[in-house]
């Protein structure tokens, strides 16, 4: 069995092993990690030697942590890493590079369309009738969507939205509310096959489908990190929210949705979401206009520019063909924006 994985902002674990009578048998680590002593490295293979398949992650860094050398530094990864890297192994767990990647980027859509098109084409991807797909939206009008479970009222001013002309719309993944803008706002979508997330828990999968944005953003001078559940974050503040969901027809699939901050006008935000005091507080700050800090000022650059840089760090990385949705996608989303996420009993299904 072979399992990787590669850190967040860090290096590539790679695990190779056999499991016989429900032990690991003939563990071999490796990767592009740093760690001294030179002595560590076949310490940590022999305390995965003869452990239960069972085993947790945790549990498997446990063992680890107990046999390092003392004074041991892993720069790059940590023991968790490993056992991560041990479970995507027991797993079958894939990797990026093992998928034929496809672009979507069309023209500005409806809020209502983009909320079905997500649902449409995670759902095909777990049949295995769509490749693994990075699709990038364009917004035809200002919307509010907001996270699966939260309240309506609690989370939008209906006056507020009505005076700026906005849409409020409900996806089918949990998370927080998010304002946009057409001109202001970089969303997209990873729609992905169970596979490749097998292993993680769903906090790690979180940072792992998160980690090629990071360096897509490294690459035009934004130092930022994965801040735990779902933001990105930076030292000025967040540029990004991130939401997941999980289907579980056919084989399986992820939708990984992000959204981040290009521009943003603070004031018509506040005239439109309700941003309780205890969210300000568990971000650490006083004031919702200090919680974003727009990748407008950031890079430099303008919207297009970013968008077609993260496509082409993806593309580096990865592979990416330009692909469509097909007519048949297409039908069955427009059914859905028109029969579900446009009406008032799944936007307000949580009043």
């Amino acid at each position: 069995m072979h399992g990787e994985y590669k850190v967040p902002g860090g290096k590539l674990v790679v695990v190779d092993l056999e499991v016989r009578a429900g032990v690991l048998r003939e563990v071999r680590v490796a990767g592009d990690f740093f760690l001294e002593p030179d002595e560590a490295l076949p310490e940590i293979n022999r305390a995965l030697e003869g452990a239960d398949a069972s085993l947790s992650a945790p549990q498997l860094a446990a063992r680890i942590e107990a046999a390092l050398p003392q004074g041991t530094v892993m720069f790059g990864f940590s023991a968790e890493a490993v056992g991560i890297a041990v479970r995507r192994a027991l797993a079958n767990a894939t990797d990026w590079h093992h998928y034929d990647w496809q672009l979507i980027h069309d023209g500005p859509q409806p809020p209502e369309l983009h909320m079905a098109l997500d649902e449409v084409l995670t759902t095909e991807v777990a049949a295995g009738r769509r490749p693994p797909t990075l699709r990038v939206w364009e917004w035809g009008s200002p919307a509010v969507v907001i996270g699966s479970f939260q309240s309506l009222r609690n989370e939008v001013d209906p006056e507020g939205a009505a005076r700026h002309g906005i849409t409020v719309v409900r996806r089918i993944s949990g998370g927080g509310a998010m304002f946009i803008e057409p001109g202001n706002t970089i969303t997209y979508s990873l729609c992905v096959p169970n596979a490749l997330v097998q292993g993680l828990s769903f906090a790690d999968s979180y940072a792992y489908l998160d980690d090629w944005v990071l360096g897509a953003l490294g690459e035009m001078g934004v130092k930022a990190w994965y801040q735990p559940l779902n933001d990105i974050a930076t030292e000025a503040g967040k540029i990004a929210g991130a939401a997941q969901k999980r289907v579980v027809s056919g084989e399986g699939a992820v939708l990984h949705h992000v959204t981040m901050a290009y521009d943003i006008d603070a004031d018509k935000m506040l005239e439109v979401l309700r941003i309780g005091q205890e969210k300000l507080s568990d971000k650490g700050t006083r004031s919702a206009k200090k919680r974003v800090d727009p990748l407008r000022r950031q890079t430099g650059l303008s919207r297009a520019a970013v968008i077609e840089r993260m496509i082409a760090s993806f593309r580096g990385r990865y592979g990416l063909a330009d692909g469509a949705v097909t007519p048949e996608e297409m039908a069955r989303a427009q059914e859905l924006a028109a029969t579900k996420f446009s009406s008032e009993e799944w936007t307000a299904r949580v009043p």
